[in-house]
């Protein structure tokens, strides 16, 4: 599994929540203390937005802790939003085109977890993709494609039903001709001006989640970054939005009726 943290707040440089703070992600990438993985080492990417409305996105196959220039990176650039992520990867190759988070337009969108028995089911998600969203079909991640159906499904209009929708698909597909377990996620995306999350799963076993608001921001991780004693569990089966500065936290339901046929005729 992998590990991932995200940042809204006041302007900050990357290495805050990259490198700086005791279990940072990078201390993650090499001792996770809640994954199924102890080591993320099959690359890493950090998408930020500062004074731009598209964000900028920096990934390689290196793991996290050996490449030189995201430390480099992190010492000099700043933003107000952030979203990193270490990979181990449970399905596609190890390539450029399968590190997170991924960018579509202003959205970044970053995950952990799994589609049961993807390989099976992947033509499908492709075929529900209209043509226009296709061409950003670059890698063979299920995340990926999580991330191009949620734009499919309404993305900018309404992002916790268009992710409802698009879970729900994935889940409604495994069921059918995949394997157990059928969806396991926690899921953040961000558009640069608000972050959301979700974190959710077919059995008992959501990947853990947890949010802090600090002095600077708002961080949601995958662990816990360092020792404050403010940090919370997300419950599973929920979703968290930030809105004028609020954090806001819902029931996330994934929406076993969204069909294929509902995304090709959007």
């Amino acid at each position: 599994m992998c590990r991932w943290i995200a940042y809204q707040g006041e302007r900050v440089f990357l290495e805050t929540v990259l490198t700086t703070t005791g279990h940072s992600l990078v201390h993650q990438s090499q001792s996770a203390t809640e994954g199924k993985t102890v080591t993320n080492g099959d690359g890493f990417g950090v998408a930020w937005y500062d004074q731009h409305e598209d964000p900028g996105l920096f990934r390689d196959i290196l793991p996290a802790w050996s490449n030189p220039n995201l430390k480099s990176l992190g010492k000099q650039v700043r933003g107000h939003t952030i979203l990193a992520h270490v990979r181990a990867a449970t399905g596609g190759g190890v390539n450029h085109e399968n590190c997170h988070p991924f960018v579509c337009g202003n959205w970044s969108f970053m995950h952990n977890g799994q589609i049961g028995g993807f390989a099976n089911i992947r033509r499908d998600f492709d075929m529900a993709l209209p043509a226009a969203l296709y061409m950003h079909r670059h890698g063979t991640t299920d995340s990926e494609a999580l991330f191009l159906l949620a734009l499919a499904a309404g993305l900018d209009a309404d992002p916790k039903t268009a992710l409802e929708r698009a879970a729900g698909l994935g889940e409604k597909l495994s069921r059918e001709r995949g394997t157990t377990p059928h969806l396991r996620l926690s899921i953040c995306c961000s558009d640069g001006q608000n972050v959301y999350a979700a974190r959710y799963s077919s059995d008992q076993f959501a990947p853990t989640l947890y949010f802090c608001q600090q002095q600077a921001g708002l961080i949601v991780a995958s662990e816990p970054i360092d020792d404050q004693p403010d940090w919370r569990a997300l419950p599973s089966s929920s979703f968290l939005r930030t809105e004028n500065g609020e954090i806001i936290i819902e029931p996330f339901v994934p929406d076993l009726h969204y069909s294929a046929q509902i995304l090709h005729s959007s």
